[in-house]
């Protein structure tokens, strides 16, 4: 109820920002959310913009709606930037002890959207604009996003060539200084991730700049499901069996460990794919009971016993490595598995075909 909005000092918008399929922002959760606050808009207000966009959103699209007011910004309301920062499942940070970047559009704006943080978190870190604090968010995805493309291209080079590239890694992450260990897996998963990149690849292409390593990472990382599901087939194919018509069991649906969010998720894919190519696809994941139809999945499926259907399967596939999830005996009562976390590591069973 925007009624409300009367009696407020400070309003956080933090609505989906997604893209489309043509892969360029949809804003229109943000212009609706501020036509309503419009509505009652007053002085005295702090308007705080979470949601991932790029560039320029909080100056060019927010602003003007509502400088219409005749109110000046950074006297009569105050107008900010802080991108949301957290990491689903991770104990040690919570929203207090995150550092919280904020920007405003004008200094008296930054202070006071710095002050109303500082009231509840540990560490605020003011910036000098609503740009800068903008692109803070789309740089801090964008490294991981393009990381993990390399790190995807590299495990397909270690596969071509036989070399086990967790190995790699893990030897690579000795090294004290100038690396940092990312790690290849199914694809990428989460509202996050697989999407923000793309709002600063949309928004460099407006000023005439091609985001080549965002593309290409992108391309990388959208192969990694199609590349796991030639890997079933293949070692399926290496014990006499086809794909189509044959039981494949995934292990995990979540985006990651131990969390109960599908969005994005390389399961879907995953399953889509197998299924596409004929196979009999069961999963199960003690945080997702239920997976309903979307434009992935064609019809609802619901979570099986992870003991039983891994014994009854021709062929296991890891796709989210919870913790949850008893591989030892999974592995001794399968047929088949193939892993694609590493959840397996330091298992040499002849079962075992790796990422």
């Amino acid at each position: 109820d925007f009624v409300a909005v009367t009696e407020m000092d400070t309003i956080n918008i933090a609505v989906p920002t997604p893209l489309r399929k043509t892969k360029d922002p949809d804003m229109s959760y943000i212009v609706d959310a501020c036509r309503e606050i419009e509505k009652y808009f007053h002085p005295g207000l702090l308007l705080i913009l979470e949601s991932t966009t790029y560039p320029g959103t909080t100056d060019e699209l927010m602003l003007p709606m509502f400088e219409k007011s005749n109110l000046k910004v950074g006297e009569d309301f105050f107008l900010c930037f802080s991108p949301e920062r957290v990491d689903p499942g991770n104990p040690k940070f919570q929203t207090k002890n995150i550092p919280k970047v904020v920007g405003g559009i004008t200094e008296a704006c930054t202070e006071i959207g710095a002050l109303f943080y500082r009231q509840a978190l540990e560490h605020v870190v003011p910036v000098s604009s609503t740009r800068v604090a903008e692109m803070v968010k789309l740089l801090e995805n964008t490294f991981r996003m393009i990381n993990i493309g390399l790190v995807n291209e590299v495990a397909l080079m270690c596969d071509r060539m036989d070399i086990n590239v967790w190995e790699v890694i893990e030897a690579a992450a000795t090294k004290p200084f100038g690396f940092m260990p990312f790690y290849p897996g199914p694809g990428l998963g989460g509202h996050c991730i697989p999407i923000d990149p793309f709002y600063l690849s949309w928004k460099t292409k407006q000023a005439g700049i091609e985001a080549r390593f965002i593309e290409l990472a992108g391309y990388i990382n959208g192969q990694m499901p199609h590349f796991v599901v030639d890997k079933i087939q293949n070692a399926l194919n290496d014990h006499m069996k086809p794909l189509k018509g044959s039981h494949v069991h995934v292990l995990g649906v979540a985006y990651k460990r131990d969390i109960d969010d599908v969005r994005e998720s390389p399961a879907l894919d995953i399953i889509h794919l197998l299924e596409k190519r004929g196979g009999r696809v069961t999963y199960s994941d003690p945080f997702v009971p239920k997976l309903r139809a979307d434009g992935f999945l064609q019809h609802s499926m619901d979570a099986v016993d992870p003991m039983e259907a891994s014994a009854a399967a021709d062929c296991v596939v890891i796709v989210t490595d919870h913790k949850a999830f008893d591989y030892p005996c999974i592995v001794e009562s399968s047929k088949l598995i193939v892993d694609t976390r590493n959840a397996l590591k330091g298992n040499r069973s002849e079962k075992i075909v790796r990422l």
